[in-house]
């Protein structure tokens, strides 16, 4: 029987893509997933942050990542698929202007795309914002975002309210940071699964 492909083409933009997170968890994760063939061929993954490094870059940072914590060898051929998918945009958060570059490389007519807030909920604003303002989100646009939100009840409202000023509540996901990483990897990619039946 062939296996089933959990992910749909999308453009998976990873916001702090140079960060902890990203580093030690996301592009793991993701590696995983290639390397079991969940990824669908067209899907990218598009790193956005502050640095300026360029696709090169992020692809060295990528595999130096995947050497570091992967706790396992890096198949050659799964890493060529893998790394051909990535590409990166200097984009510094705070700066509402800069999100316009995103139009020039995210598909909208044939692709979900997923925005994926690996930084610190105080930079949540600054994204909603940014990409409100730049007209690249559709009705088809993702938003994912890791548990606990905020430090308290108070910021945690106030970061919901930012967020639902820009997603539908059908377009979130939250994601508990602290559950393993194969359960994440499938409440993930399950979710959004459902949203295309």
């Amino acid at each position: 029987m062939k296996e089933k492909k959990i992910f749909k083409p999308c453009d998976l933009v990873i916001y702090g893509a140079l960060g902890d997170l990203s580093k030690r968890k996301l592009l793991i994760s993701l590696y995983r997933l290639e390397n079991a063939n969940f990824i669908e061929p067209d899907t990218r993954i598009i790193g956005v942050d502050l640095h300026d490094i360029k696709s090169t870059g992020f692809v060295e940072m990528a595999h130096k990542s995947l050497k570091e914590f992967l706790n396992d060898d890096i198949d050659d051929v799964v890493w060529k698929r893998f790394s051909a998918r990535l590409s990166y945009l200097k984009i510094d958060l705070t700066q509402m202007d800069q999100y316009q570059q995103l139009n020039s490389v995210i598909d909208q007519k044939s692709r979900i795309m997923v925005n994926y807030f690996a930084v610190s909920p105080f930079l949540f604003k600054n994204i909603c914002q940014g990409l409100d303002k730049s007209g690249v989100l559709t009705e088809n646009s993702r938003m994912v975002m890791e548990k606990p939100i905020g430090h308290d009840l108070k910021s945690s409202k106030e970061i919901n309210d930012v967020v639902a000023s820009v997603f539908s509540e059908n377009q979130v996901y939250r994601i508990d940071h602290y559950i393993s990483v194969a359960l994440c990897q499938f409440y993930f990619h399950h979710q959004l699964e459902s949203q295309y039946h």
